[in-house]
């Protein structure tokens, strides 16, 4: 994809990195939840664009510094992301296969409705306690 970086561009690009940063250190979400929208409303890509750039972008050691403060604090089990790790490796080829050879606006669909579902489980689980009584 042949993209023309304007000064735009890339303060929007650097915004959505900044805020996928943030929220990937903050709750643990990044490419899917915020790289992957911001690509296609703010700046146009088509979904499957939006979403290899978020794959390109996971490539490198980008959560580093957050993964070593978690660390730090004892919050990380070394078993399970190896085991994670080594296993999203065979997931994102499998993935990303399918992915390419079904329609566009199917993928588009389908991610819309996986981001509902988890929205709404974390909503349910959370016993909505951020309003109403005891909610300080």
């Amino acid at each position: 994809m042949k993209m023309d970086l304007t000064i735009q561009t890339i303060l929007v690009l650097i915004l959505v990195g900044v805020c996928a940063g943030m929220l990937s250190g903050f709750v643990g979400v990044g490419g899917g939840m915020v790289i992957v929208p911001a690509l296609v409303y703010l700046l146009g890509f088509s979904q499957l664009q939006a979403q290899g750039t978020s794959l390109a972008v996971l490539l490198l050691p980008v959560g580093f510094l957050a993964v070593w403060n978690y660390h730090r604090g004892g919050h990380i089990s070394v078993p399970a992301a190896l085991v994670i790790a080594s296993s999203f490796v065979l997931g994102g080829y499998l993935g990303s296969k399918y992915a390419l050879k079904i329609p566009e606006h199917k993928v588009k669909f389908i991610f819309g409705l996986f981001m509902l579902y988890v929205a709404a489980r974390m909503l349910y689980s959370s016993g909505m306690r951020w309003f109403g009584p005891g909610s300080h």
